[in-house]
C-alpha cells in the first residue's frame, strides 16, 4: 500500500508543476499584452497636443505684434496757427500794407470810386491793404455795391477787411445810399432794453452782410454824458454808464450773430468832450481811476460779448498823457492791453482828420501807433507816405520787425477766426 501511494504523490506533483507553469506563462503574457497596450496609449493613440515649433513660434509672434492704435482724425490747425504759416510767406511789403484799411480813392488815386476794374486791381497789387472802407459816394445802388465789392475782394491775394460805417440813426451809409432798414439813433431805443439793442444791430449787419461787407465800425460805445457833446450826442446808446455797459454788449452780440465783425469806438470814451475830434484834439479830463469805473465800462463789455476790434480815438486825456490816445505809450498799454486784458485787433480812428494831420508828421504818427500798440491805421490820407515812413523806420530800427509781425499776426488771426480769410 505505501508504494502505491507514492506513485500517485508523484503524478500529483508532476501535474501541479504544469499547472503551474502554466499559470506563470499566463501572468507573464498578461503583463506583457498590459505594457504592449498602455504604451500603445500613451504614444500613439492619444492625439499629440503639445505645439510644434511652428505653432508655437506662430503664437509667439501674434501675441508679441504690438495693438495698433485706433485711427484719429488729424487735428485742423486752429486760426492763430494759421495766421502765422501765411504770415510767413508775406513780405515785409505786404506786412506792411495789412496795416492799413484806405478808401478806394486813396487806394486808386480816383475821385469817387463806383466801380472796382483795371484800376483797382493794379492799386491791389502795387498795395496789397488789409482792408477798404467805403462811403456813402462810393455806393449808387445795390446791385452796384455788390459788383464793386465782389470784384476788389477777388483783386486781393490776401482777402480784405471791407468795412462801412453803418451805427444806425445819424451814421447810416447803407440805409442812405441803399435802401437797408432806417433806424432811430440807438440813443432813442435805450429804455427798450438788451433785447431791441441786439435785434436792431443784427438786423443792420444781415442787411449788409448781403452786399459783401464783412466789417461795421460799429456800436459806439461812448457814453453821452455832457450834454454839450454834439459829436457823440445821440449816437450813443446811453447816458448811463451801467445801461450803456448793457446795451453795448448786446449790440456786439446782434453784429456778430448777423455776420459782421463789430467795432467799438471811440476808445477811452468820446461822451464827456466838448471838441470834435475831427477839426482838432479833443480832451477828456478824466482820472485813471473815473474812466475805470465809468467810460471803460462799455468797451469792457463789448470786448467780453467778442467785439472784433476797438476803435481808438484822437482824444487827449491830460492826466494820462499829452498825446492823444492814438499816439500814447499809457492810453492803450496800460487801460485797453493791461486793465480790461483786451490782446485783439486795434485800429485808429480816420488818420485824415484834423486832429492828427494838422500836428503831426508821417515819421512822428507811425512811430507813435507803434508806440500806442495800435494795429490797423484807418484812412491815411496818403498811402505811400505812410508805407516810405514806416519802411525807413524798420530800416533805422525805429520799429522792430518783431513789433510789425505781432500787428500783422493779430489782423491775420481776426481775418481767419471771422471767416474773411476761409479756412
Amino acid at each position: 500500500m505505501a508504494g502505491h501511494y507514492q506513485s500517485r504523490h508523484a503524478q500529483k506533483s508532476s501535474a501541479g508543476k504544469k499547472i503551474a507553469i502554466i499559470v506563470i506563462c499566463a501572468l507573464i503574457g498578461a503583463a506583457v499584452i498590459g505594457a504592449g497596450i498602455f504604451a500603445w496609449q500613451r504614444f500613439f493613440a492619444q492625439p499629440n497636443t503639445a505645439p510644434t515649433q511652428e505653432t508655437a513660434a506662430a503664437t509667439q509672434a501674434v501675441s508679441e505684434k504690438p495693438t495698433e492704435a485706433p485711427t484719429q482724425a488729424p487735428t485742423e490747425a486752429g486760426p492763430a496757427v494759421k495766421a502765422q504759416e501765411k504770415l510767413d510767406t508775406m513780405s515785409d511789403r505786404e506786412k506792411i500794407c495789412q496795416l492799413f484799411i484806405v478808401t478806394p480813392e486813396v487806394l486808386t488815386g480816383e475821385y469817387g470810386v463806383t466801380a472796382a476794374g483795371d484800376a483797382t486791381k493794379a492799386a491791389l497789387d502795387t498795395y496789397p491793404v488789409g482792408g477798404i472802407i467805403y462811403f456813402s459816394d462810393n455806393l449808387v445802388d445795390i446791385d452796384q455795391t455788390k459788383e464793386m465789392i465782389a470784384n476788389t475782394q477777388s483783386f486781393a491775394k490776401t482777402p480784405l477787411f471791407i468795412a462801412v460805417d453803418e451805427e444806425g440813426g445819424l451814421v447810416s451809409r447803407c440805409a442812405e445810399k441803399l435802401g437797408t432798414t432806417s433806424f432811430s439813433d440807438m440813443y432813442t431805443y435805450r429804455e427798450q432794453g438788451a433785447e431791441t439793442a441786439t435785434a436792431n444791430a443784427k438786423t443792420i449787419a444781415t442787411e449788409i452782410k448781403a452786399f459783401g461787407f464783412n466789417l461795421d465800425f460799429a456800436p459806439v460805445a461812448d457814453v453821452w454824458t455832457n450834454p454839450e457833446n454834439t459829436v457823440i450826442a445821440e449816437r450813443a446808446y446811453s447816458d448811463d454808464f451801467t445801461e450803456a455797459s448793457t446795451l453795448v454788449s448786446a449790440a456786439v452780440t446782434g453784429f456778430k450773430d448777423g455776420g459782421v465783425i463789430p467795432v467799438l469806438k471811440h476808445f477811452p470814451g468820446h461822451g464827456d468832450t466838448l471838441e470834435d475830434s475831427h477839426n482838432g484834439l479833443a480832451t477828456l479830463n478824466k482820472t485813471a481811476d473815473e474812466l475805470k469805473s465809468g467810460e471803460l465800462l462799455p468797451f469792457k463789455s463789448g470786448i467780453q460779448a467778442g467785439a472784433g476790434m476797438v476803435m481808438i480815438g484822437h482824444l487827449v486825456a491830460p492826466e494820462l498823457d499829452d498825446k492823444p490816445a492814438t499816439l500814447s505809450e499809457v492810453i492803450v498799454p496800460t487801460l485797453l492791453r493791461q486793465e480790461l486784458g483786451y490782446d485783439g485787433v486795434t485800429v485808429t480812428d480816420s488818420m485824415s482828420m484834423g486832429a492828427i494831420t494838422q500836428n503831426y508828421s508821417y515819421d512822428e504818427i507811425v512811430k507813435g501807433i507803434f508806440g500806442a500798440d495800435i494795429d490797423v491805421i484807418l484812412c491815411p490820407d496818403d498811402l505811400d507816405a505812410y508805407i516810405e515812413a514806416m519802411e525807413n523806420a524798420l530800416a533805422d530800427g525805429t520799429i522792430t520787425k518783431e513789433q510789425l509781425d505781432k500787428k500783422v499776426l493779430r489782423i491775420l488771426t481776426l481775418k481767419y477766426q471771422t471767416g474773411v480769410i476761409a479756412q
